[in-house]
């Protein structure tokens, strides 16, 4: 009888086991979601990057809160202020009659923030954490730091990052991308 016990416990044991890292997916899943798929699906193309990479940014900056605003004044799903948007608008879509308010619209706040994304990748070789640094603090204060040997060895990245904010944005952007690349697989 005990023996029988075991035996099922055992068997019991064994399918959970078996059935632990698929439940174990679907909460990471969960928390780290893939919303505004299309969207992000798109402009990933269009920009010729990991749509994992835009999910990250994302889920760090708004939490897939297309109505988030910071205290800053940053909206939308990817956190852009009006001056950068201002910028963007002048490159990306200068004919447009686009407003700040538009950043609220999930295929607006994609767009400007996968573009901006983009250059800030192409402007410090590919390299996921000085793009960060820069999408976060701006290109005037990481070609500033760039600017000094004490930062740099190449002159072309950081790598790390002497402001506590800009440290934790880049630890957590780095950690979460990290996080989605396990959870769906390496992107392009």
């Amino acid at each position: 009888m005990k023996m029988k016990r075991l035996i099922v416990a055992l068997a019991a044991m064994a399918v959970l086991l078996l059935c632990l890292p698929a439940a174990l997916r679907r909460v990471g899943q969960q928390l780290y979601p893939r919303r505004f798929d299309s969207v992000v699906e798109t402009y990933a193309a269009e920009y010729q990057m990991d749509p994992l990479l835009i999910y990250t940014f994302i889920r760090t900056e708004s939490s897939f809160d297309p109505r988030a605003e910071s205290d800053v004044g940053a909206r939308g799903l990817m956190q852009m202020t009006e001056e950068t948007f201002e910028w963007i608008k002048s490159k990306l879509a200068p004919g447009e009659e686009l407003t700040f308010d538009d950043l609220y619209d999930p295929d607006c706040a994609v767009r400007f923030g996968a573009y901006y994304l983009r250059l800030c990748l192409d402007r410090y070789g590919g390299d996921v954490a000085t793009a960060a640094a820069a999408y976060h603090s701006g290109w005037g204060t990481v070609d500033g730091l760039l600017a000094h040997e004490d930062y740099t060895g190449d002159g072309k990245t950081l790598p790390s990052f002497p402001y506590s904010r800009m440290n934790h944005y880049v630890e957590k952007i780095l950690r979460c991308y990290q996080r989605y690349t396990e959870l769906y697989g390496p992107g392009i």
